[in-house]
């Protein structure tokens, strides 16, 4: 009865220390979600101060997602609006340029994605929020497989900065389902292209310095531009295919501010990424962005009418300048 009694708590004693060591092996990723979502809330609480945007920025860093661009928007938020809504409120860009590199090389329509965005913000309790897309909101945005391997890669990357960025964090249950999981709200533009004598970059300098021009005055501001072809493309040997390939970090004041009143998860949208490419071997050049209904139906804004307008109003103004510019 002793070595019965002896075996079966030697079993326990080794079931119990692999259990550990495999909770210790994924301490690293943070939990996922259990709803689909396209979404995600990460949030942990503050007491101490330490966790800030730049310690955010430094975690993710540090991952494997560079950082190009991370705004406090409470500052032209104060002095447009003269208020702001959180006492932390920050845009920012986040990218792996591995990862994006072959991606983009399967699917160039990921460029609607590049890079990918998030909002840091301080909540009333004091607790700091991240919010990011699920890889659920990834594939369906630009119509990708959800089953592909880089695609899967990027979403765990984005997980294990998250809690290394707050390591007592936890995701947040959200009511921001999709109603069409499988459905793609890309806003995509083709144009015939003759460099008419000019050399594919002189071509495409003058008609992106025609896109700035027409989008500043109308209050747009484009906080990032991504030279695709020689921050990605020609550092890894990718040559031959691409005339160009770039992508502008869009932002609306006018936007971004009421949607953020009750919305401060849009970052996982905002700055959207637009993309403009041509391939060697065509002749039309591909331009697009993600709709602003992504927005309104994974947020769930159907009753924010202040932000839906704004929302469907920017998007309006887009869409003219490219048409005007493209027919």
């Amino acid at each position: 009865m002793k070595k019965i009694y002896t075996l079966i708590m030697a079993t326990l004693i080794t079931m119990l220390l692999v259990a550990c060591n495999g909770s210790m092996a994924t301490a690293s990723v943070a939990e996922k979600p259990k709803k689909i979502q396209d979404v995600q809330v990460f949030t942990s609480a503050n007491i101490d101060g330490k966790i800030t945007t730049k310690s955010i920025e430094d975690a993710f860093d540090a991952t494997g997602l560079s950082i190009p661009g991370n705004n406090d928007m409470n500052k032209p938020f104060k002095a447009r609006f003269g208020k702001v809504n959180y006492k932390v409120y920050n845009l920012a860009m986040y990218i792996n340029n591995d990862l994006t590199f072959k991606l983009i090389k399967k699917y160039p329509s990921f460029g609607a994605l590049t890079p990918l965005t998030m909002s840091i913000w301080e909540a009333k309790d004091g607790s700091m929020n991240i919010s990011t897309l699920t890889i659920n909101g990834m594939a369906r945005a630009v119509d990708i497989p959800i089953t592909d391997p880089d695609l899967i890669e990027y979403s765990d990357l984005i997980h294990k900065a998250l809690k290394a960025a707050m390591p007592n964090g936890t995701f947040k249950e959200l009511n921001h389902t999709v109603k069409f999981p499988n459905k793609t709200l890309a806003t995509n533009f083709e144009m015939e292209v003759n460099y008419d004598g000019q050399s594919p970059s002189d071509f495409i300098d003058d008609f992106e310095a025609e896109f700035e021009g027409e989008m500043e005055p109308l209050g747009f501001l484009l906080p990032n531009y991504t030279n695709v072809q020689e921050e990605i493309f020609d550092d890894r040997g990718y040559t031959g295919v691409y005339d160009f390939y770039h992508t502008y970090s869009i932002c609306k004041f006018d936007v971004i501010y009421p949607v953020s009143k009750t919305h401060p998860e849009a970052g996982a949208w905002a700055p959207c990424s637009f993309f403009i490419y041509k391939k060697t071997d065509e002749s039309k050049m591909h331009m697009g962005f993600l709709s602003v209904e992504n927005w309104i139906t994974t947020l769930n804004m159907r009753d924010d009418e202040e932000g839906t307008k704004k929302l469907r109003e920017a998007q309006g103004y887009i869409e003219k300048i490219i048409k005007d510019m493209t027919e």
